[in-house]
């Protein structure tokens, strides 16, 4: 009932009547039911738990006065109409019917539930719909924006903001924002809203239109929204293209952030399109010449150049003269040396060299380098000739070890050889391994020198004098030596002679005086069949030793005895099994010595 009919008396309504015979008893029934129906008329059906309209009737510092057309008007705190500042009697608003009549018979409404209960009315009538909503962004969020939406606060995620990745949520906070409610959960209370389905939207006829008229070539300007390590995807305007990190510059980069940055507007060259995967690739750098194009003409075979490194792999390094422009240092173009090794023994990556142009094709695009023509030919030197003289004495590097040799350095870029005949005038070595190892320091002697063919001949056993002139007349066939078996083969045995060298005996000629065979750590008499100066073999036999000890003694009898001018410092051991007249006649080393320098003398004397 409005205030106005709750102070203006019913008309023909007689109270004079009414206060002779009694409240409403001085009517009949149908002037009782004519009043109750316009009685009636005048109170609005209200339910609770409904949202009603009601009208301003009064306002206080604590209080708002509502009629909703209920027999008794209702009371509001004006706490919860804060956001109706300029609210005024006769203003209409919603409210929420919590009860008709408390304990006070007081009507008793809410306009915050009402609120709430029309504000998810109207998302869900939005939702149903399809319907854009105009929200207010009021604060930032883990992943996103809270936005209020009817009075209600909605997740906005950072994804659905833009259809480019947003990295600072702070400017929109204060904005408003169209967005459209793209899910609902009513057990939690949460509403999750998208402005990204509008801008998509809007950008679907664009996108097609591009798509459309997309071809090879075509120059485009885009926005770089997204950054990786291979590259950087470009907004086309609602179409995304990829321009990969090797068509950014002609030069090397690391990293595209070392010439682009987030959000730079530039131009692009479409160089492919898939269409059915809606792929795009970009380039940057087609967009200008290729600097191999510009290469200055004075620039030829021996010119000096210098640049940057900019990579550095196994086989040698990549030098950039100028950004696209690079030549290749092989390992081998870096030192005079012909032991290759790791070029970062050499360089570095972002380090300043000078090299020499070695070979250049301005067709192909391709350029090698060496930075060991800088200094001079260590086999072209003057000197060379005289350094390395035959018979001149070094000290190397053991370098590399092969089946017949090794090679050792003596200076950076000069490598010799040492045949491995040449390393031990007594061992027979197999192998080069079995005598020195890779960096070990060997000393040798020059035997040949061919500067032109850069061959070095070396020798490590003439550094001392050949005992096996001396051998020969040790050794001389038929005379008897105590010697060891230290290995055993199928036809041949090899033996530890005096003086630390080898001979070798037939297995059939180990035999021993009781029929027995020698084994392998025995130590017996053995009797010098053969001695083969050139070939420094000496052939023996046990077999034989009483038939050849006497022949021996009988021959060395009729001349005197030689001793070796520098045989090894090991005294050949006295046999102790030999009967008297078995016994080898060289006798004491010293003593030797001194026979064969008289013999000497004597034949001096007699040349005179």
């Amino acid at each position: 009932m409005s205030k106005e009919n709750q102070h203006q008396p019913l008309p023909d309504f007689d109270w004079d009547k009414a206060a002779d015979k009694g409240f409403g008893t001085g009517y009949s029934t149908a002037d009782r039911d004519r009043f109750e129906q316009m009685y009636e008329t005048t109170i609005s059906p209200v339910q609770e738990k409904e949202v009603v309209k009601g009208i301003v009737v009064g306002i206080t510092d604590r209080e708002v006065i509502l009629n909703i057309g209920f027999k008794s008007d209702g009371i509001v705190s004006s706490n919860e109409f804060r956001d109706l500042p300029g609210m005024k009697i006769g203003d209409e608003v919603e409210v929420y019917v919590e009860n008709q009549e408390d304990a006070q018979g007081q009507l008793v409404l809410s306009r915050k539930k009402a609120k709430v209960i029309t504000a998810w009315d109207n998302i869900q009538k939005s939702f149903d719909e399809d319907v854009v909503i105009d929200a207010n962004v009021k604060r930032r969020t883990k992943g996103g924006l809270i936005v209020d939406i009817f009075g209600i606060e909605a997740f906005l995620p950072g994804s659905q903001i833009d259809v480019k990745p947003i990295r600072d949520f702070d400017i929109f906070v204060g904005k408003r924002m169209e967005v459209k409610v793209v899910k609902i959960n009513y057990a939690n209370d949460n509403v999750v809203v998208s402005h990204k389905i509008l801008i998509e939207k809007d950008l679907e006829a664009q996108r097609q239109q591009i798509l459309n008229n997309l071809e090879k070539g075509q120059v485009l300007e885009g926005v770089i929204k997204n950054m990786t390590n291979f590259g950087v995807f470009i907004d086309l305007g609602g179409v995304d293209g990829l321009l990969h990190i090797t068509d950014i510059s002609w030069g090397r980069i690391n990293h595209p952030s070392d010439l682009l940055a987030l959000d730079q507007k530039l131009n692009v060259v479409v160089l492919d399109f898939d269409e059915e995967k809606k792929r795009i690739s970009l380039g940057l750098k087609q967009l200008q010449s290729h600097p191999w194009d510009s290469l200055a003409e004075e620039m030829q075979v021996g010119s000096k150049v210098t640049g940057r490194i900019v990579n550095v792999a196994d086989y040698g390094a990549f030098l950039e003269i100028k950004p696209g422009v690079e030549g290749l240092i092989h390992v081998s173009e870096m030192s005079w040396s012909q032991h290759l090794r790791n070029p970062q023994e050499f360089m570095n990556v972002n380090d300043e060299i000078s090299a020499v142009v070695l070979t250049l094709d301005r067709n192909e695009r391709k350029m090698s380098l060496g930075i060991k023509q800088l200094t001079e030919d260590p086999w072209t030197q003057a000197s060379l000739k005289d350094k390395y003289a035959i018979g001149t004495r070094h000290k190397g590097v053991v370098r590399n070890l092969t089946n017949f040799g090794l090679f050792i350095e003596l200076e950076e870029g000069i490598d010799g050889l040492v045949h491995v005949s040449d390393l031990s005038w007594t061992k027979k070595i197999k192998h080069p391994s079995d005598f020195v190892k890779v960096n070990d320091e060997l000393e040798v002697v020059v035997l040949e020198l061919d500067a032109d063919n850069r061959r070095l001949a070396l020798g490590h056993k003439q550094l001392e004098e050949n005992p096996w002139d001396t051998f020969e007349s040790i050794f001389e066939v038929g005379s008897v030596h105590k010697s060891t078996i230290v290995a055993k083969g199928d036809k041949f045995a090899t033996l530890e002679l005096p003086y630390g060298i080898e001979g070798v005996s037939a297995i059939k000629n180990l035999t021993k005086e009781d029929g027995t065979v020698a084994e392998v750590g025995e130590s017996l008499d053995f009797t010098v069949l053969e001695f083969l100066k050139d070939e420094k073999k000496i052939v023996l036999t046990h077999s034989k030793v009483t038939k050849a000890a006497p022949a021996a003694e009988e021959k060395k009898e009729d001349r005197p005895a030689k001793a070796p001018s520098s045989a090894p410092a090991k005294s050949a051991p006295a046999s102790d099994s030999t009967k008297e007249g078995e016994k080898s006649t060289f006798g004491d080393l010293s003593v030797l010595s001194a026979l064969k320098e008289q013999m000497e003398e004597s034949e001096k004397k007699g040349k005179k």
